[in-house]
């Protein structure tokens, strides 16, 4: 757990000058007014943190403003480290989480690098890596997988948009331009039976999926608990 001898005290006005993405409880009565709302985030993090994770390295990547690498850290994680760079750098993500760790978790590592670059040589090996809201965004989502199995030690949580959701065989819907959401950035929405075999073949051997918590996200969007 990071240590919180020089965390500073949350102040209002200069939480509102920041963009955020996730809504954080900074404690001194204040919550950041982020995109996803807090009620969302806290039911994720049900889901996120279903096993328990106190005493365990955790990685998160693609962490954008923090909330799951704080909220890691607030479960007992012997060590977080946070990886981000294109929310960091091209969605002005960065502000926001430095901000939220200098008051939750000073302690928390950080590193900028792109998910693609990431290997155990460059970050480590963790017992629990978190790669939430990220796959869908992959343009290459298997290489992703690998990569992202290189540095996991025990336990991935994924967490994705869905497509394909009628068929009961692996399928995946390809969004070469903007058709989901208007955003570019969207590449694919793997099915359930897709995204457990992507990740048996890469070397988890056990699979559960939940639905997302809230209801009116479902089916669109799910979590997968890959173990090895």
């Amino acid at each position: 757990m990071a240590e919180d001898n020089d965390a500073r005290v949350a102040d209002a006005q200069e939480v509102e000058q920041i963009s955020w993405y996730h809504s954080i409880d900074l404690g001194n009565g204040i919550v950041t007014n982020g995109r996803k709302d807090f009620s969302t985030c806290l039911a994720e993090a049900d889901v996120v943190f279903d096993h328990d994770v106190s005493g365990k390295s955790v990685l998160d990547i693609g962490a954008w403003s923090g909330f799951f690498s704080f909220e890691a850290d607030r479960r007992g994680a012997a060590e977080v480290l946070s990886t981000d760079s294109f929310a960091w750098e091209q969605l002005g993500g960065r502000p926001g989480f430095d901000y939220a760790r200098s008051v939750l978790a000073p302690g928390i590592k950080d590193q900028f690098i792109d998910i693609m670059d990431l290997s155990s040589e460059k970050v480590g090996q963790f017992d629990v890596v978190l790669f939430l809201g990220v796959l869908y965004h992959m343009r290459h989502p298997m290489l992703a997988l690998e990569i992202v199995s290189e540095v996991c030690k025990e336990h991935l949580v994924v967490e994705t948009h869905m497509g394909c959701t009628h068929l009961d065989y692996p399928a995946a819907e390809f969004y070469p331009t903007d058709e989901l959401g208007s955003d570019p950035s969207n590449w694919w929405g793997m099915n359930e039976p897709a995204i457990i075999g992507m990740l048996k073949s890469n070397g988890f051997e056990t699979v559960e999926y939940v639905p997302h918590p809230i209801a009116n996200w479902a089916p669109t969007r799910g979590f997968f608990h890959a173990f090895k």
